[in-house]
């Protein structure tokens, strides 16, 4: 299966959440969002985006499941929002029974997926998420030359092509 990637960057986490609520509009029933990053880099300001646009209400709280693992919205699609950064290893990964959110009838949205690579469906659509100053170092000189800010983000869609 091919991919055809789509690069954005955001400047605020008022704009992250835009692009993921953009993103969000456009997703169905069975779409499973794979977010790839580290710790900081607005993986759960994406997730925040993505579940307003599916249609969670605008009051409703949506914040890491870091310590619970899995957070579940009901909008006009549920949505099953999933933190691997806690977990060790494939095996525990392996005990959640993740395969009931990623084969559901809901959007999985999985934060820390490179923990599951081999478990993750071809359908998934992967999102890798850095940090300005974490690029290349073209990228960095470009940077360089404005005011640093902690809050710029690259983000990489890729989305596979059946």
């Amino acid at each position: 299966m091919e991919n055809r990637n789509e690069i954005f960057k955001t400047e605020t986490p008022e704009e992250t959440q835009v692009l993921g609520e953009k993103l969000g509009k456009t997703l169905k029933q069975g779409d499973v969002i794979a977010l790839i990053g580290d710790l900081g880099t607005g993986k759960t300001c994406l997730t925040q985006g993505i579940a307003r646009g599916v249609g969670i209400a605008p009051d409703e709280i949506v914040s890491s499941p870091s310590y619970i693992l899995i957070n579940e919205y009901s909008g006009t699609i549920p949505i099953y929002h999933i933190d691997l950064y806690r977990l060790e290893n494939s095996e525990e990964i392996a005990e959640l029974g993740l395969s009931e959110y990623v084969e559901g009838d809901g959007i999985c949205i999985i934060e820390w997926a490179e923990r599951m690579t081999d478990a993750l469906p071809d359908h998934c659509i992967k999102i890798h998420i850095t940090l300005a100053e974490t690029n290349t170092s073209y990228e960095h000189e470009l940077i360089l030359q404005s005011p640093a800010d902690e809050n710029i983000r690259h983000i990489e869609i890729q989305h596979p092509i059946p």
